[in-house]
């Protein structure tokens, strides 16, 4: 049986901004062996400027909205994390954890973070 593994909202958030930086140097490097043509050179170096700019907002607004976040310790590693929602998983271990009784015990679901999921469970 597989074993589902879990990522912190975090990590998932940095990732994707790293990912947009090496996607913009990428595209500014294909951009250098288009030189003959030189309007395609420069939309491509745009492009990926554009891109390692959107990674610097992205990290901008993940580290204002690390600042919100609840720290907490991991009951399994014992390690200090950070915790967006009412579900989310440890950084170290990914361990799904969470802060609302009622979900204790439940399957871990990233559903649950939804305002559409509690609205109507709130209802019944």
């Amino acid at each position: 049986m597989s074993q589902l593994v879990y990522k912190s909202k975090i990590n998932k958030i940095r990732t994707f901004a790293l990912s947009l930086i090496f996607i913009g140097m990428i595209i500014m490097y294909v951009g250098m062996f288009a030189r003959k043509i030189q309007w395609l050179m420069l939309i491509l170096f745009l492009i990926g400027v554009v891109c390692i700019l959107l990674s610097c907002v992205v990290y901008l607004w993940i580290g204002m909205l690390s600042t919100k976040a609840v720290p907490v310790i991991c009951p399994s590693c014992q390690k200090p994390t950070k915790m967006l929602g009412r579900v989310d998983a440890c950084m170290h271990c990914k361990e799904p954890l969470t802060m609302d009784k009622a979900l204790e015990g439940k399957e871990f679901d990233e559903n649950y973070n939804k305002r559409r999921y509690r609205k109507n469970h709130a209802e019944k």
